[in-house]
């Protein structure tokens, strides 16, 4: 079966740190960008970062620039967003997506993104 798992989502007190991850299933994400979005309550879905899982060369959106870090391992064909110095409007659930390569130069389009996973909740609270 063709699809995207995220875990690693919880609770975490503000400036802390999570880690998220991707696995994919039934296909490699070679020759794929691999983005992760996020949708907090009441608000539309937002793209956060990308990676091109061939070349490496990633994307973030300028809220999380220097605190989001994003990673891939093709051994494990999985993609991975560290996310450090959290701050409460980082909460929301959290989403990765495949799309072609040119995606990862940006900005983040949902259109763009055809197979999603079906999310982790990332709730930064004191």
């Amino acid at each position: 079966q063709v699809q995207l798992v995220e875990s690693g989502g919880g609770l975490v007190q503000p400036g802390g740190s999570l880690r998220l991850s991707c696995s994919a299933s039934g296909f490699k994400l070679d020759g794929h960008a691999i983005g992760w979005f996020r949708q907090a309550p009441g608000k539309e879905r937002e793209g956060v970062s990308c990676i091109s899982f061939d070349s490496g060369r990633t994307y973030y959106t300028d809220s999380v620039k220097g605190r989001f870090a994003i990673s891939r391992d093709k051994a494990k064909n999985t993609v991975s967003l560290e996310m450090n110095s959290l701050k409460p409007e980082d909460t929301a659930v959290y989403y990765c997506a495949t799309a072609h390569p040119t995606a990862v130069r940006g900005p983040l389009r949902k259109s763009d993104f055809a197979l999603w996973g079906q999310g982790t909740q990332v709730t930064v609270s004191s």
